[in-house]
């Protein structure tokens, strides 16, 4: 009778240690650099997602401007802090709390218009692709965009906007589901440091 006890007892543990392990354990996450691609195969831009007090967040790391377009582009229609900021290196998606693969409870604004939106972001398994859903009020009223990982070396330092510098940093090595060898030292910290 004691030995019954004894088993239930230890599988009884053995259940609650499982349950007690993070979701996100051995998953990727978010963190690093995407490529948006529209529908006709045009790249929107590359982004970086980084985790920030507890939340992801994203920004325009690099953008792929039409012939004729202004050069150093400003979000006239953001309010607050961001208005008349820089387009590029804008934080364009806030507020994002993990749950495994899935970061939800954000929002990710549209820097052409101003508007900001409800945000969930769904990383796929392998983590090379990330379902980014921008929505007004519930979900069912969204649209997704799919966009795709690039190696965290993609863009040299001296061609990162500088206030996403320190968050680009912290991909120093690949986790797991991520490629890439970390950020490429082309105009080196050191010499960044000196012009900041």
């Amino acid at each position: 009778m004691k030995l019954k006890f004894l088993a239930i007892v230890l599988v009884s543990l053995f259940v609650g240690c499982a349950y007690a392990q993070p979701s996100g354990s051995g998953e990727p996450t978010a963190a690093g650099m995407w490529e948006q691609i529209y529908p006709d195969g045009r790249v929107g831009g590359w982004f970086l997602i980084f985790q920030h007090n507890d939340v992801y967040e994203g920004a325009i790391a690099k953008m792929f401007l039409k012939p004729g377009d202004n050069p150093n582009p400003i979000c006239t229609h953001c309010v607050g802090d961001q208005k008349n900021q820089p387009t590029l290196g804008l934080v364009i998606i806030k507020g994002m709390q993990r749950d495994g693969l899935v970061y939800q409870n954000g929002s990710i604004l549209d820097p052409r218009d101003g508007n900001v939106y409800h945000a969930k972001l769904t990383l796929s398994a392998d983590g090379q692709k990330l379902i980014v859903r921008g929505y007004l009020g519930i979900e069912l009223l969204g649209q997704n965009q799919v966009w795709k990982r690039l190696p965290n070396d993609v863009l040299p330092l001296d061609q990162m906007p500088a206030n996403l510098v320190p968050f680009w940093l912290t991909l120093s090595k690949p986790q797991d589901g991520m490629t890439g060898s970390g950020p490429s030292q082309t105009g080196s910290i050191k010499s960044w440091h000196l012009r900041h």
